[in-house]
């Protein structure tokens, strides 16, 4: 530290702020150091109160004439550039062996910065605060540059052993992709209850081995400490699954019981089934594409809801007349579409107008409803996209009629693309085609789509979503 050596100011020549702050620390060591029965007390940069006002004041005064760190990079590489919010710009060269080339400035406010930290941290303040001094007037942002130098090293120190490791050149793609996907899952060590993959297994690596329900309160007791976990699991297999996820953000016990396989073995079980999945297709290759989840699987794979009703609010303009020629009238034309799917396969289609709000609509939205605009045809769903077959309306005249109705010659069938915003929602369909079809010859015409807007999931919570 040859180079800095004259930048260290002599006691006399220090200003009296500085004097005074140096004063107030070493107050405050003797009295920690009074208050430990001698022994010597370690700080960190930003532990002591004196320290962070000198840092702050030796910062303010080295600001008074900011600078910017730039580099000189050759032609051949392309520049690592680091933003630091309300900082100029510090921009690194990354070489190929791992090390980053600073500017001479910088590299030597770093180092000065890093003998400040350790006099800092065997007790040394007033070393350590020329130091501070010294590297803050080398660089004004030395401090954040230390802080992303020290981070790089940690990363190639935890990186470099996994850089050694020899992958055999036999090794197929589909290999290390199954090698991965065991690496992600998580599993119960005693009793394998539960299986968890992806972010959700990386949090379960920190929770304890046993968790407990703890009370806000360490002096009082918990109850439900007192019952079984499974008493408690056969209370969550009889809830749904908005109510268990909301239970599992309790605390960490409540998590770990929501992922018990049970719960989420009977979800997948009553939800995927024909018409939601092909016949031939078993519930174990669905399972198996997500590391054996079960949870994963119901959050993630393909359903429509049958708890609800699918609205799609649509509007058009339509041109009005007028009795003055300087006014130009133009009405707003809202209508809505509804689908509601059945489990045995059955969806009902209803197109009204604004007088029948969904309020109205809802209630009313069954197989025996008769009205115009409404249709009752068949629907299966492959992997997202959603087949809608055979819609035929069924309005007053079918019921009233005194003699067989005449058939109907044409009927209709949608095309629609499920989607899930957020995930697992799956509450979203968008039109791919809308086709009338005749009866006689099979012949299929497309239908304009011009006003036509997605459908949105509604949820009735008295309907039965199995």
């Amino acid at each position: 530290m040859s180079a800095g050596t004259s930048d260290i100011l002599a006691p006399e020549q220090e200003p009296a702020e500085l004097a005074r702050f140096r004063e107030q620390w070493k107050a405050e060591v003797r009295e920690r150091r009074a208050a430990t029965s001698g022994t010597q007390t370690q700080t960190v940069p930003g532990a002591s109160t004196a320290a962070e006002r000198a840092i702050a004041l030796a910062r303010s005064d080295a600001r008074t004439k900011p600078t910017t760190i730039t580099n000189t990079l050759s032609a051949s590489r392309g520049p690592a550039t680091h933003v630091v919010a309300g900082a100029p710009t510090v921009t690194t060269h990354t070489a190929s062996h791992g090390q980053s080339h600073l500017s001479p400035n910088l590299a030597h406010a770093i180092e000065v910065y890093r003998k400040a930290v350790v006099h800092e941290q065997h007790s040394r303040l007033d070393e350590a605060l020329q130091l501070y001094r010294q590297a803050f007037r080398l660089d004004a942002n030395v401090d954040r540059a230390y802080f992303i130098e020290e981070q790089r090293t940690q990363e190639r120190s935890t990186a470099k052993p996994a850089s050694h490791r020899k992958v055999p050149s036999t090794v197929s793609v589909d290999g290390v992709t199954r090698d991965v996907q065991k690496l992600e899952v998580h599993k119960n060590s005693k009793d394998k209850s539960f299986v968890t993959s992806g972010y959700l297994a990386q949090v379960l690596k920190s929770f304890p081995e046993n968790p407990v329900f703890e009370p806000e309160n360490e002096k009082e007791g918990l109850p439900i400490n007192l019952i079984p976990d499974e008493l408690l699991l056969q209370i969550l297999r009889i809830l749904d699954y908005t109510t268990i996820e909301r239970f599992a953000a309790v605390s960490r016990k409540a998590r770990v019981l929501s992922l018990d396989s049970a719960i989420w073995r009977d979800f997948v079980h009553l939800a995927y089934k024909p018409p939601q999945i092909a016949d031939d297709e078993p519930i174990t290759n669905i399972v198996e594409r997500y590391s054996s989840d079960y949870r994963r699987a119901y959050i993630e794979h393909p359903r429509l809801r049958l708890d609800g009703v699918y609205i799609a609010v649509c509007h058009y303009m339509r041109a009005g007349s007028s009795e003055n020629a300087w006014v130009n009238v133009t009405h707003l034309i809202t209508y809505h579409r509804y689908l509601r799917f059945f489990p045995n396969g059955q969806v009902l289609s209803l197109l009204a107008n604004e007088e029948w709000q969904p309020q109205i609509v809802i209630p009313m939205l069954k197989p025996n409803l008769r009205m115009k605009g409404f249709y009752i045809g068949n629907w299966s769903l492959s992997g997202s996209t959603v087949y809608i077959t055979n819609l035929v309306e069924k309005h007053l005249s079918h019921t009233y009629a005194t003699t067989d109705p005449q058939p109907n010659r044409y009927f209709f069938q949608m095309t629609l693309a499920l989607h899930s915003r957020p995930l697992g929602r799956w509450n979203k369909l968008d039109f791919i085609g809308y086709d009338s079809v005749n009866v006689e010859d099979g012949e299929a015409v497309p239908l304009p789509l011009r006003n036509e807007r997605s459908f949105w999931f509604s949820k009735v919570k008295s309907w039965a979503g199995y």
